[in-house]
Order: structure tokens, then sequence, then C-alpha cells
């Protein structure tokens, strides 16, 4: 159909998602440490309208009148909103995603569906833990407290769309455990020619 959007491919996104306090940064960073050496595995940096800080993964901050300009100017791969920041993946993962390449970046549960629709093969890790550790976490971190604790923790069911392959991780131990299962989900799909192999990693 003329006009119809090619999806990028035939590289794999690999979209890290939970809620707040399940250690997404860390079991990322693990990930990162382990797969460094290989060239064909990126780790996006994500643009968020928020000064970089020790408690905080390690992001590009902008302002928001530079996050508008970068979307006007169709630099951003993925973008949204969440608790009155911006985020975005920066536009160079849809050249690493159509050289074959695996792209690794940490997302968020609404960018789900466009990214199916963007991209070839997606797949999606829910990181979690129970809400007594959530809670645990987000009060020793300390961005935020109160009704901002509560709304973090607050459920949200996770469900991905056809096409699209879902891991589980539960970080509620060692983090480097978390992190090697994380490596594991990462090496199937840099290998994998399609998507759909592996939806059930957990504990």
């Amino acid at each position: 159909m003329t006009g119809e959007f090619k999806r990028i491919g035939p590289g794999a996104l690999v979209l890290i998602v939970g809620p707040s306090g399940a250690g997404k940064d860390t079991v990322i960073r693990h990930a990162r440490a382990r797969l460094r050496d290989l060239g064909h595995i990126h780790f996006a940096r994500r643009l968020i309208t928020r000064k970089a800080d020790s408690a905080s993964e390690d992001h590009d901050s902008l302002s928001e009148a530079a996050f508008e300009d970068l979307l006007a100017a169709g630099g951003a791969a993925l973008h949204w909103r969440a608790h009155g920041l911006g985020y975005a993946l920066p536009i160079e993962i849809d050249a690493w995603i159509a050289a074959g390449d695996t792209v690794i970046a940490n997302s968020s549960r609404r960018m789900i569906d466009a990214a199916a629709a963007r991209y070839e093969r997606v797949v999606v890790v829910h990181v979690t833990a129970p809400p007594e550790i959530l809670a645990q976490r987000l009060e020793a971190r300390g961005r935020e407290t109160g009704s901002d604790i509560l709304e973090r923790l607050r459920a949200v069911p996770l469900s991905v769309p056809p096409g699209v392959t879902l891991a589980e991780i539960v970080n509620d131990a060692a983090p480097d455990a978390a992190g090697d299962r994380l490596v594991d989900v990462i090496a199937e799909a840099a290998s994998a020619p399609t998507s759909g192999a592996f939806t059930a990693i957990g504990r």
C-alpha cells in the first residue's frame, strides 16, 4: 500500500520497563558491563528533562525548550512524558536496528505499542519486585515522598500486542542475579531471527 510505514528491522529493540524502585538501572548497568565488548549490542542513553544525579540513571539531560526542539526536528525515535518530565530515545537507534544490531533501552510501558508499530522485533523485559521492596527502594533514593510513592506503587497490569515477546524478571534478591537474567534475554534477542521464543523468564 502506498504510504504504508515499513517497520524497522531486522535488529531487535529490547525495552526495559517496570515500576519505580524495581532496580531497572542497576540491572541494566550489570548487563552493560557484561556485554560492553560486543559491537552489535547497544545500550541507548535516554534524553530526559532532568539533571543527572548519583541517584538516577546515566542519561543525557536537556531543557524543556531543547526537548521540544528535538521532537520538532525528528530527533527522537520514541518519546513520552511521565511524572512531569520529558523522555526520549535518540533517533540513532533506528540506524542500529536497521543494521541488524540489538538495542537495549530503559523505557515506559506506554511506549510498547508505539515501539511495536515502529520496529519489526520488540522484546519487552518487565523488571519488578514485591511492593514492600519497591517502597523501601523509593524511600532510600529520596526523590519521592508520601503520595508520590503511593502513586508509583499503584499496580498497573502489563500487556503486550501480538508479536511482541514478554520476559519477566523479579528483582528481589542479589541484583547480579537479575542482571544475569537480562543478559540471557539480550543474548537470545540478538541471536534469534524472530521473536516469541522466550516468554517466561522469571525467578
